[in-house]
């Protein structure tokens, strides 16, 4: 005895007509990826009113700029410095936000702060991250970019 069966009829919309619907419904098209990116500029600058070269003591001011580059809201949450000076002694620093702040970016938005450091050489060097929340709770590390400590005329 022979059947009859009848071609199965798909109730489901195509998927290009799905994220139609959610770019309407939510304003944001399907393809966006989420994007977890804070970049990180410096400039340092040695301060010889604060140093006392006789005795070993180099003190640097530097600058950072953090730019949400990505398309996340985030908020800078700890820090994590490696401080090396010529003679490879290392100084690691955490600590929570910077500069008592813990500042919300939000994308295309920039934060500046100053601070400072001592190192026992005239020449060294600064890298480490920031620790990162987004505001969907991801949490992601912003590296900081090694750059350099320097008394004036040393490095060429």
């Amino acid at each position: 005895m022979s059947t009859f069966r009848r071609p199965a009829r798909t109730c489901r919309p195509r998927i290009d007509q799905l994220a139609l619907r959610v770019e309407i419904l939510f304003n944001k098209p399907m393809s966006s990826a989420r994007i977890y990116q804070i970049s990180v500029s410096s400039v340092a600058q040695f301060l010889p009113e604060q140093s006392d070269i006789e005795s070993g003591r180099y003190v640097f001011s530097y600058t950072i700029t953090l730019r949400n580059t990505g398309n996340v809201a985030a908020q800078l949450i700890s820090r994590h410095w490696i401080i090396t000076d010529s003679d490879q002694r290392i100084q690691e620093v955490r600590g929570l936000g910077v500069v008592g702040h813990q500042p919300l970016l939000q994308p295309g938005e920039t934060f500046e702060y100053s601070s400072g450091c001592v190192i026992a050489t005239p020449v060294g060097t600064m890298r480490g991250s920031y620790q990162m929340v987004s505001e969907d709770g991801t949490t992601f590390d912003a590296p900081i970019p090694e750059f350099t400590l320097s008394i004036p005329r040393v490095l060429h």
